[in-house]
Order: C-alpha cells, then structure tokens, then sequence
C-alpha cells in the first residue's frame, strides 16, 4: 500500500512538476517582494530613529503620567465636562445625519444600474476617491479658519469628510441589489421613479441605515479628536487639561470618553443587527 502511494506521488511529480516545485522565476520575484518588505521595514524605523532606549523610555515617562492620572478627578468642572461631551454627541450626529442626507442621491448618481452612462460613473467615482483622500482632520483645520473656533466647524469636518465615503458605499450597495423586485415594478409600468422607490430602496435602505449607524459611532470618537484642533466639545476640554498638565481632570475626561463610546457602540450594534 505504502509503495503504491509513493508510485503515486512519484508519478504525479513527473506529470505536474508545477505543483510540488515552484518555478526559479516565481521563487526569485517571491524572495524579491520579500527583501524590499524587510528594507522597506527597516528603511522606516530608520527614518523615524526607532531604537529600544527610546521606546524603554517612553515607557518610563508613560509610566509616570498613568501615576499622576490616579485618581481621576473631575475637581470643579464636571457639569463642564458633562456639557462638552453632550456637544460632542451633538457634532458627531448633526455631522452624520447631513453627510447621510446628501449622501443618498449621490449613491444613486454613482450606481452604474441607475446612470449607466460610463464617462458619468467613472467621473462621479473619481470625485468620490478624491474627497476621500483627505482625512476628517485636515477639513476641521480647514473649517475652524473657515468658519471659526467652535462645533460649527466639527460638524462640517464631519459632514464633508463622511458624505462621500458614505456615498461611494451607498452606491455600491445600490449596484448590488437584486433585479427582481426593480424588473416586477418596470412591468407593471412603474417609471425611473417608481423603480428608485418600491424596487432599490427597499433593498437597500437597511444597508445605508447600517452603514450610517456605524459611522455615527466613528464620529463620536472622531469628534473627541477634532475638538482638540479647536472645533469644540469634549476634545476641547481634553487638550486644555494636558496643556496645564492637569492629569486627573485629564484621566476623568478619557473615562467619559471611553463610558460614552462603549454605550453608543452598544447600543448601535444592537440597532444593526435587527436591520440586517
């Protein structure tokens, strides 16, 4: 038995090398991706002067500032803190709901099943990418000179930043949806209308309302980050407390944060379950 397997394996090898050996080229460009992914590696530790001491260092001093967040005291500003996180909440789901809002007809407008025009499509998709290119922080720079210190600026970062991502996948969900229910509407003599409303949007309203969800409790911590480039709420009050090394009204603030997220993500995960 044993040597009629060996047979086996041996004739196999003769008939299909491929299988059991790879070829020289194909081990060369393997062992090539690999090398320039350890230099590459390498190069960037360099670069950014990475070494064991600095790391055992900042271990050190990271160390010492846990040790003066113990405790952690909101002293006299806790109804402040309570109130910047509430315009935090607020940034993060005024910023959703308008990038959601506009969203939804650029979906549509970028589904190839509802504009087959190609030069449209790839224009729109292109649009798409580049607006995504530019991460929510830059916008918040970009509005507080804008339009000033304050959530008003959150709220456009949020909204701008978010709108075409949520549009690019709202799209992509519109491509996707099943073509029976939007065939039964065209013959029963539905228009593009009637298509749009009693054949895509059903399908894929669920979908948008998940994906909107989970970016709401993205842009709750997202919002944390842009206050602290001077768009207001709680990352506002968190960049002050680390700026007068005021470390345990600092560690009271990143509690809330962390209370706040865990309950909002809870909650959400919920919502999402029961809609898909």
């Amino acid at each position: 038995m044993a040597i009629a397997h060996h047979a086996d394996i041996a004739r196999l090898k003769r008939t299909h090398p491929e299988i059991f050996t790879r070829p020289l080229g194909e081990r060369l460009r393997n062992w090539a991706l690999w090398l320039g992914f350890a230099l590459a590696v390498g190069f960037s530790l360099w670069w950014i002067d990475a070494s064991p001491m600095r790391v055992i260092n900042g271990l050190s001093k990271l160390g010492m500032l846990v040790g003066l967040m113990v405790p952690p005291n909101p002293g006299d500003g806790f109804w402040d803190f309570s109130y910047a996180m509430l315009e935090t909440l607020a940034m993060a789901f005024l910023g959703t709901i308008i990038a959601a809002v506009v969203a939804v007809p650029l979906g549509f407008l970028g589904a190839k099943n509802i504009v087959p025009n190609w030069v449209f499509h790839f224009t729109i998709r292109r649009f798409f990418d580049a607006f995504r290119g530019i991460d929510g922080l830059v916008w918040a720079l970009i509005f507080v000179s804008a339009v000033g210190l304050g959530p008003f600026a959150g709220v456009l970062a949020i909204a701008v930043g978010d709108m075409m991502v949520l549009g690019k996948l709202f799209a992509e969900a519109i491509e996707n949806v099943d073509k029976k229910p939007v065939d039964g509407v065209r013959a029963s003599g539905g228009g593009g209308l009637h298509v749009v409303r009693l054949g895509v949007l059903p399908q894929v309203f669920p979908v948008m309302t998940s994906h909107v969800l989970y970016f709401f409790e993205s842009n709750v911590r997202s919002a944390t980050i842009l206050g602290i480039v001077g768009a207001g709420g709680i990352g506002l009050q968190l960049s002050d407390r680390i700026r007068i090394n005021n470390w345990q009204q600092a560690a009271f603030i990143i509690l809330m944060i962390l209370v706040t997220v865990a309950v909002i993500d809870a909650i959400s995960r919920r919502i999402r379950a029961k809609l898909i």
